[in-house]
């Protein structure tokens, strides 16, 4: 299975990146390759300065080894082996009407000393933080989720809406980071489901992230934006690093296994702010944000 779903993923990864290349029509990724002293490696692809994203990544990792003894406390395991690999995307759009989007899709393995699988399990998901909000593009990106989950179970989509709005949240603002989407972790075999077919709806998660998020970009990259609004948006993507650094289990995981830092942070945008208690207007286009983040909405 980990050969099946790196393989796939580097095909995801050049898949993704030509389209968005596509899309900006200006900046090209530069592409790291990359190996952990431990065991693994990985391919860093980032873009910088386009007409479209003003800074984005679209990585692949395999890395391998013995399981640091910071994470076998995480994961309730003794002295273990493992292996982990994924694919990781976030892209910062310049324009403040665009959203903010991540993905991720993971897969993982546990061994014990004889090199025999002990555990393995799939993980990821894909959600939209916009900084102005576009009800009609809300309900596009959850109707793609929808669409993709109900081949595989009917009841995939509201479970892992409902993870993704607990997950993404910034628990210390009272407020989710973003609209939401999908998450998923520790998918394991099951009476339900075989990995073949946790394999079959990760994939079918991972190809359609291009229909929910590109439609999107096509339809709000020329809208003109002011000075303000583009403070609105920095202010907000210090919201995004917040959740970044101080919640988000895949960057404690690659600090914590001496992954490339430089990967790690590559979903930190260029440009931030941090204002002393900046609220938006009242019933402003900014405070119609602020109150979904705060009250997760039911967008299908």
């Amino acid at each position: 299975m980990r050969d099946k779903f790196y393989t796939y993923i580097q095909n995801l990864q050049d898949r993704i990146t030509l389209k968005l290349e596509e899309i900006d029509g200006k900046a090209k990724f530069k592409e790291d390759i990359w190996k952990r002293p431990e065991g693994g490696g990985g391919r860093t692809r980032v873009i910088e300065n386009g007409n479209v994203f003003e800074k984005g990544g679209v990585n692949i990792s395999g890395v391998e080894g013995v399981l640091p003894k910071a994470m076998q406390s995480y994961f309730n395991v003794g002295d273990v082996d493992f292996f982990a690999c994924g694919l990781s995307l976030v892209l910062h759009p310049k324009n403040p009407m665009v959203p903010t989007v991540h993905a991720n899709w993971r897969y993982f393995e546990m061994y014990d000393k004889t090199g025999t699988i002990v555990d393995s399990w799939f993980g990821g998901g894909q959600d939209l933080t916009p900084y102005y909000l576009f009800e009609e593009d809300a309900k596009h990106f959850h109707q793609i989720c929808k669409t993709s989950c109900d081949k595989h179970n009917t009841d995939f989509y509201p479970t892992y809406k409902k993870k993704c709005d607990e997950y993404f949240y910034n628990a210390h603002r009272g407020e989710g980071r973003g609209i939401g989407g999908l998450f998923f972790d520790y998918c394991k075999a099951n009476d339900e489901m075989s990995m073949s077919n946790w394999y079959d709806f990760v994939t079918e998660i991972g190809d359609s992230f291009l229909d929910a998020y590109v439609p999107i970009v096509e339809k709000r990259k020329e809208i003109a934006y002011t000075d303000a609004q583009r403070n609105w948006q920095e202010i907000r993507r210090g919201r995004y690093v917040e959740f970044n650094l101080v919640h988000d289990k895949g960057t404690l995981f690659g600090l914590k296994t001496n992954g490339r830092i430089e990967s790690i942070l590559m979903s930190l945008p260029p440009h931030v702010q941090w204002r002393y208690d900046h609220n938006p207007e009242p019933e402003s286009a900014e405070s119609k944000l602020v109150k979904v983040l705060k009250n997760p909405v039911e967008w299908l």
